[in-house]
Parts: structure tokens; sequence; C-alpha cells
């Protein structure tokens, strides 16, 4: 499997005017979705089949999953490159609406990896608390002679 595109289609954030300090009190809830899998075509490849995958990333900020009071909502696909037996294996999975494991979570992974950096810029620009925890710098004792 070889990855040859992501790209977005979608990226929405939104704050609610009544957000408030119990909000950032419970921890925002991140999801990813694959929405859908379908064959796709590119000239340059012949070789190999396209297969392209639609994803939804999202961050939601307040106790209700339904109506949150904030949230950053990221839609896209990724495009990829595949023997037959791959392209046909993962197809017919998806029939039933399945992601093999170790393919679920190579495409999360690249997901979480390119959606979180973006995610990060919107929640500074909203005010929002970061979703995921980030590195910080701690004074030490000086060490005594």
């Amino acid at each position: 499997m070889q990855i040859i595109g992501f790209n977005f289609t979608k990226i929405v954030a939104t704050k609610e005017g009544s957000f408030s300090a119990a909000s950032l009190k419970t921890n925002p809830t991140i999801n990813v979705e694959f929405t859908s899998i379908e064959k796709d075509k590119l000239d340059l490849l012949k070789d190999n089949e396209i297969v392209r995958v639609s994803f939804k990333f999202s961050v939601a900020y307040g106790e209700s999953r339904d109506k949150p009071d904030a949230e950053i909502l990221m839609e896209g696909f990724i495009v990829l490159s595949l023997d037959k037996n791959q392209s046909k294996d993962i197809l017919k999975n998806w029939k039933k609406k399945m992601v093999a494991p170790p393919l679920q979570m190579n495409l999360s992974n690249i997901v979480l990896k390119r959606c979180t950096i973006k995610a990060l810029v919107l929640e500074e620009e909203l005010n929002l608390p970061t979703h995921i925890r980030l590195p910080q710098l701690r004074m030490q004792p000086k060490p005594e002679d």
C-alpha cells in the first residue's frame, strides 16, 4: 500500500456564544470515521489499483455530542495505490462497512497526524483548549555542588 494523496474537502470550526467554563472542564471528544471507500482511476499508475478512502475527523467540546458547544470538523480523502489483491480485499470488506484493523489503524494515524496540526491552529484562533496535551517546560531545582 502506498499513499499517493491526501486532500481536505471541508474544514469547519464553530464556537457557540454560550461556550462556558464548564465546557472547558470536559475533555474534548475526538472522532475519526471512514465514510466511504471506492475504486478510483489515475492514468499515471496502470500497474496498481487506486482506492479513495473518505474520512471525517472531529473534535467536539461540551457535554452533548449531538449539540457541542464548540466543534472542529474536517472531511477529506486519502488516495491509495494498491495491488489488485489488496484492493479487492479492502473493497470487499467495505461492502460490509468494515475496515480491516491493520488498515484502519494505519489510515487513522495518517488522518490524526494531518488533522491534529490543523485543529491546533483552529483551536488557537477560537480560543479553545487544545485537544491534545502539549509539551511544557518546567523549572528544575539547581543541583547543588
